[in-house]
């Protein structure tokens, strides 16, 4: 049923399908214009902050990796061990079937060959997958509501933890959402880095023909969280960007790199 909005918890794990969501939001050249538009200001932000931007390091997490994997295509050539996350198995499972080349797994070489063009060489789009096959070692359910996230896995602490939107649709309110940046600043090294993106002002998103939950965060919101949780802001990306109506209600997007600040 559309008129009715599902949030969080059993809701998410009965409802959301992942093949409907990488269709309306991933399709890149042959889906609606706004869509990819957002898709291309992330690849070009992850590639500044990981490519030209000197982010990088031995361990990087990415948080809520939902059934995606464009958001590591950077970040897989600078750092040697990747920790994908998600609340679903049913994404995990997503992940898996890309990560092991299985056929009929989704097709991202659009989203590779985007980004090997921005890196300079777009022929090496084949290797880029491998690159991003090898580095990912662990794939582990999350729960971003929670303290500590990713228990009980244990995990040594992140050069780099990674989350793109994937709070604003977890979190039921601010006071909740500032709960979660701290606990994802939490699995930081002293000096690591935050690297988050958010859809602004943010209603709900349709996944098929279910709509889902968003959480409605103000820029300013954004980045208070982060100050908040013990980071200095290095870079905020603000864009007047919102997906087509019939997918997504939301007002822009923000997309944020931070240093975590030394041990006390």
């Amino acid at each position: 049923m559309a008129d009715r909005l599902y949030a969080g918890g059993e809701d998410y794990q009965k409802e959301f399908h992942p093949g409907d969501y990488l269709r309306t939001y991933y399709a890149f050249d042959s889906g609606p214009v706004a869509e990819n538009e957002i898709l291309k200001f992330n690849l070009e932000n992850l590639f500044q902050t990981f490519s030209a931007g000197g982010v990088g390091g031995d361990v990087l997490i990415d948080i809520g990796s939902g059934p995606t994997v464009y958001q590591l295509l950077s970040a897989c050539e600078a750092f040697r061990e990747i920790i994908v996350t998600d609340y679903l198995e049913q994404n995990l499972r997503e992940l898996q079937r890309w990560l092991s080349g299985e056929p009929g797994a989704y097709d991202w070489s659009p989203a590779v060959q985007y980004v090997c063009e921005l890196e300079g060489d777009r022929s090496r789009w084949r290797e880029k997958e491998a690159r991003l096959r090898k580095a990912v070692t662990r794939l582990l359910q999350c729960d971003v509501t929670k303290p500590h996230p990713l228990e009980p896995a244990q995990v040594p602490p992140a050069d780099c933890v990674l989350t793109l939107l994937a709070l604003e649709s977890a979190c039921p309110d601010v006071a909740a959402y500032r709960a979660a940046v701290r606990a994802l600043v939490g699995l930081l090294k002293p000096g690591g880095h935050l690297v988050a993106m958010a859809a602004l002002r943010s209603q709900h998103y349709m996944v098929g023909a279910k709509k889902f939950f968003g959480l409605h965060l103000e820029k300013e919101t954004v980045e208070q969280a982060v100050q908040e949780a013990g980071c200095q802001v290095l870079r905020c990306d603000h864009r007047r960007l919102s997906y087509s109506e019939a997918c997504s209600i939301n007002e822009g997007v923000c997309f944020v790199v931070a240093r975590k600040g030394p041990a006390p």
